[in-house]
């Protein structure tokens, strides 16, 4: 039998893990490559395994999965992590987004919703629960009714369409998916993208998104 996803397990609860494991080897395509209880032993296996996807918990012993993370997308770009935790305050979700990972879910996930969850961020998708993702959407929704700290006046500077856009990257909308919510075109989006790259002085999506996060009094 061939498979198409290679996965890796990083999680430092044993039952948790095994269990995880015998329910992911049930689906045809999906193949586990390999498992370790913490970021440092599974780093040491990163390229003998060459895993598709990782699912990454965070609190480990060692090296948690925020370094590992990070770590990880050094090492081998193109491997995908998803963080698989029971951490939900925004602090979490937005450090781990920074390290590189694309998926963010918690423990109390069904295993139908997980391996969407791994199918989905097998084809390129960023991913977050919907309940997370709905604190994400609130504290964007709360950045208008704060006070930047003073002296920074780069958030202010977008127009409330280029807010809008920012709030819509933060829950991993595509350019078209954007040009769908608000009625413009993609190129439209794209242009008002490039603007908030160049007011808010970053690189790529994920880091306006933070940005404009970290920026609140």
């Amino acid at each position: 039998m061939s498979y198409n996803i290679r996965v890796f397990l990083c999680d430092d609860h044993t039952l948790f893990r095994q269990g995880i494991r015998k329910l992911l080897e049930l689906e045809h395509d999906i193949e586990v490559v390999g498992e370790e209880s913490n970021g440092n032993a599974m780093l040491e296996n990163l390229k003998k395994t060459d895993p598709d996807i990782i699912l990454m918990d965070i609190a480990m012993p060692g090296m948690n999965g925020v370094i590992a993370t990070s770590k990880v997308k050094k090492i081998l770009p193109q491997t995908r992590v998803i963080i698989l935790t029971v951490y939900e305050d925004e602090t979490h979700v937005f450090n781990a987004i920074k390290a590189g990972a694309m998926g963010y879910l918690l423990k109390d996930v069904s295993i139908d919703e997980l391996v969407e969850a791994i199918h989905s961020v097998y084809k390129g998708e960023a991913l977050i629960q919907p309940k997370i993702a709905a604190k994400v959407l609130k504290e964007f929704t709360m950045l208008d009714k704060r006070t930047m700290k003073e002296g920074d006046k780069f958030y202010n500077d977008l127009t409330e369409r280029e807010k809008e856009v920012l709030r819509l990257i933060a829950l991993g909308g595509s350019n078209k998916e954007i040009a769908q919510k608000l009625d413009i075109s993609e190129k439209t989006v794209k242009n008002h993208i490039s603007h908030i790259f160049q007011i808010l002085h970053v690189n790529n999506r994920t880091q306006a998104a933070i940005y404009a996060l970290e920026q609140r009094a």
